[in-house]
């Protein structure tokens, strides 16, 4: 058995560091909400959408507030998750195809599930079609942020298998985004981002461990993408493919690797500044357009229906299938009820459901607020239900049991991706 107190301290530290961020975030969310139906809402609003730069694109025209959260803020965001999503692959949760089986399937489910609800809900909206991909995401900061106000009565194996299933969920908004979200194509724009690309796989190749010159080609490649009609935020996944893992020889993803140090400086900015940034300046919504009855209007019933009732379907069944068909076995020290309130809380989308939002109805902005009414809605009934039948599930009979080899496996085990794969594997 391999000790490394780091690797160990890394995953403790990764798991405090997004419940707080989730607990900030729906702070942030709810504050939102109050002032764009306060006083303060007239200024709430010509703030976000001030001009504070020059055109840097012509389909976006003049920077504003909202658009510099949005596209460039939120690019950061993105090279954290494309860091997150590499750092799996190569020496993480999803190394061998014994561990990605059940979160992949699982996240397949708690993605094709609720597009296909959102579809049959607006089946006679042919104009609302575009925002199928709106319910199929999880916020994994708020819903870890909702296991943390549970304790001790969310198994720690819950809390891995969320996180991995969250990671393997992002990558697919990331291929969504990218292929169902692309406007009209720039030419030489995107030429210009490739060879930006190009040079930096080629740092990576000929050696190169410093950071700078990838932060530096991220932020070329971010405004080569911005200019060539693919969303800008893509560039922050594509620059964290090509930062080095490898640090000490014959470690990937030791302490001194170029990405696990800047997955580290990157990930207190982004729990604690930019997604708080972002639900903030997304998430105010004023009220006084809407009554009750706008809820059951097809895009917020679609949305919302699609978060609390298509996610929990999708990922449930997909779980309780791979188990009776013998493919994985149920996370450890979990009981059926406990898998189904973890398959609840990933109806919490926020983050990347209110993003895909935008994006799906840039031209109309009464959809857009319609839809972030769906999104908050199912997000918030995802979160009460999740939490509720978290918190009075009875534990399983081995949970004592299990739950303290997983403790005991985290402190001592420098192998965390085989702790997890154990997990429920």
């Amino acid at each position: 058995m391999n000790h490394d107190p780091r690797s160990s301290s890394a995953l403790r530290e990764f798991l405090a560091s997004e419940a707080a961020g989730g607990v900030i975030l729906m702070i942030v969310a709810v504050l939102a909400m109050i002032v764009a139906n306060s006083s303060l809402s007239e200024a709430y609003f010509h703030l976000l959408h001030a001009q504070t730069g020059p055109v840097l694109s012509d389909k976006l025209g003049p920077m504003t507030v909202h658009l510099w959260i949005n596209d460039a803020l939120m690019a950061v965001f993105f090279l954290l998750v494309g860091l997150e999503i590499k750092r799996e692959f190569v020496d993480g949760r999803l190394v061998t195809w014994q561990q990605r089986r059940l979160p992949f399937i699982a996240a397949l489910g708690g993605m094709a599930v609720p597009a296909a609800v959102f579809l049959a809900v607006t089946a006679g909206s042919r104009d609302l079609a575009q925002g199928w991909a709106i319910p199929a995401a999880t916020d994994i900061a708020f819903a870890i942020g909702v296991m943390a106000l549970i304790g001790s009565r969310a198994p720690t194996a819950l809390k891995l298998f969320l996180t991995t299933v969250a990671i393997v969920d992002d990558m697919g908004a990331v291929v969504i985004i990218a292929l169902a979200y692309t406007a009209s194509i720039k030419g030489v724009a995107l030429l210009s981002a490739a060879a930006i690309l190009g040079g930096m796989m080629t740092m990576n190749r000929a050696g190169v461990r410093h950071l700078a010159p990838y932060l530096i080609g991220f932020a070329l490649l971010w405004f080569a993408v911005l200019v060539s009609g693919v969303h800008a935020t893509i560039a922050g996944v594509l620059a964290a493919f090509t930062v080095p893992v490898v640090g000490t020889p014959g470690r990937p993803d030791s302490p001194d690797s170029p990405l696990h140090r800047l997955e580290h400086r990157l990930h207190p900015w982004s729990a604690f500044l930019i997604v708080p940034l972002f639900g903030f300046a997304n998430a105010g919504i004023s009220l006084t357009a809407f009554g009750p009855s706008t809820l059951l209007e097809p895009l917020p019933l679609g949305i919302a229906a699609g978060l609390f009732l298509g996610k929990q379907l999708g990922i449930f069944s997909a779980i309780w299938l791979s188990v009776k068909l013998g493919i994985s076995q149920r996370p450890r020290g979990s009981t059926w009820v406990q898998v189904y309130g973890l398959a609840v809380l990933c109806g919490i989308g926020f983050t990347m459901s209110l993003f895909i939002g935008m994006l799906a109805y840039a031209t109309s902005p009464e959809l857009v607020e319609e839809a972030k009414l769906g999104v908050m809605s199912g997000s918030l009934l995802s979160g009460l239900l999740g939490y509720l039948v978290l918190r009075f599930a009875k534990p399983a009979a081995d949970a004592a049991s299990a739950e303290a080899e997983i403790e005991k496996e985290i402190a001592e085990d420098g192998d965390v991706a085989a702790i997890e794969t154990r997990t429920w594997s």
